[in-house]
């Protein structure tokens, strides 16, 4: 699975009430929901009018604290991103993200990643290359399991046609 996209940078500690805040929890359509997606961080209304379909999130630790709401990574690839990599996430939103199909990869150190770089990124492998700067990085993967739920389109379609 290879993507290709624009970074959106966000730092450390970005928790789910700033992925899809609370306020817009009773919303159950996806695309509606998307609308919403990173609306409480500083760049939330830069990101929801500029972001295109395949551009990729990459955030520094603990990307996802907070509560267990599932809004946030529905939010997320609703609006079209096709991967967050960051230097570490939140246990449970990491397990949301598999469950709802978003991928994501850890990268010990996103430093040398840029807003508006451009990556090609083989999710698979997690080789990480850096289009605008000619850098390749080694992010880590997700395990076997991990993958093949993502490739499923998370656990609900995993689960009806497992393998």
């Amino acid at each position: 699975m290879i993507v290709k996209g624009r970074i959106w940078k966000f730092g450390d500690d970005i928790d789910t009430d700033q992925i899809y805040p609370g306020q817009y929890l009773p919303l159950t359509d996806k695309k509606e929901m998307a609308r919403h997606a990173m609306e409480g961080t500083d760049r939330g209304q830069e990101f929801i009018s500029s972001v295109t379909r395949g551009d990729i999130i990459v955030a520094g630790k603990n990307f996802g604290c907070g509560s267990s709401r599932e809004h946030a990574p529905v939010s997320i690839s609703g609006i079209g991103i096709s991967l967050v990599i960051a230097e570490s996430f939140a246990r449970i939103f990491h397990r949301n993200c598999v469950n709802t199909g978003l991928p994501i990869l850890m990268l010990d150190n996103t430093q040398n990643l840029h807003d508006a770089d451009v990556l090609e990124v083989d999710i698979v492998t997690g080789r990480v290359n850096n289009l605008t700067r000619g850098k390749t990085f080694q992010a880590r993967t997700l395990s076997e399991l991990e993958l093949e739920i993502m490739k499923a389109g998370g656990l609900l379609a995993y689960l009806k046609h497992p393998g």
